[in-house]
């Protein structure tokens, strides 16, 4: 299937699911999560869940890092250049949804995507080469470029994978690994 195909049905499918089931799917990825041998870095970006869009819930990964004491690092969203600002989460940061329902840091400290050690990436679907789909806007593989080379990247899916994804592009980033409710796909080249 094609991403916008992808696109379509996969919202359709995070919107059949209930708030319980959000919950237990979001707990369980956080479960599998601490299996993967990811805990030894330093910064870990993650996205803050849209409520509307039934995205994995990640606040059971934000009490993960945090009682790890990782540096948790957050982002702002600029809709005209597509590009994506990271800052610091800490006691301080005020959080705020904008005109898209995104959570996001009013201001902080910043943080250079070059510094980021673990990306925690939402999707909509994936696939068993580790290509993801997401909104469509690029906001992840242009922030994902920015990154260190040996930066991991982490998709968090309530879904399985599709066998293919057939219009992959080239400025398309693949994941390091996907971690859905019941498994931890591994990707590598």
């Amino acid at each position: 299937m094609i991403k916008s195909e992808l696109r379509h049905l996969y919202k359709k499918r995070r919107q059949q699911l209930s708030t319980e089931r959000i919950d237990e799917q979001s707990l369980a990825i956080a479960n599998q999560l601490l299996l993967l041998d990811i805990w030894n870095h330093s910064f870990y970006h993650i996205f803050l869940s849209i409520t509307e869009h039934k995205e994995v819930d990640t606040d059971y990964i934000l009490n993960i890092l945090s009682g790890k004491d990782k540096n948790i690092i957050i982002s702002k969203s600029d809709f005209n250049t597509l590009k994506m600002t990271h800052f610091l989460l800490t006691d301080n940061t005020v959080i705020k949804k904008n005109e898209w329902n995104i959570p996001e840091p009013v201001d902080g400290i910043e943080i250079a995507s070059n510094k980021i050690d673990v990306v925690f990436v939402p999707l909509l679907a994936f696939d068993k080469q580790g290509n993801r789909v997401g909104y469509g806007k690029g906001f992840y593989d242009k922030f994902l470029s920015e990154c260190k080379p040996k930066t991991i990247k982490i998709g968090l899916s309530f879904f399985e994978a599709e066998e293919i994804i057939d219009d992959v592009f080239e400025t398309d980033i693949k994941l390091d690994y996907c971690i859905t409710p019941k498994t931890a796909y591994t990707f590598s080249d």
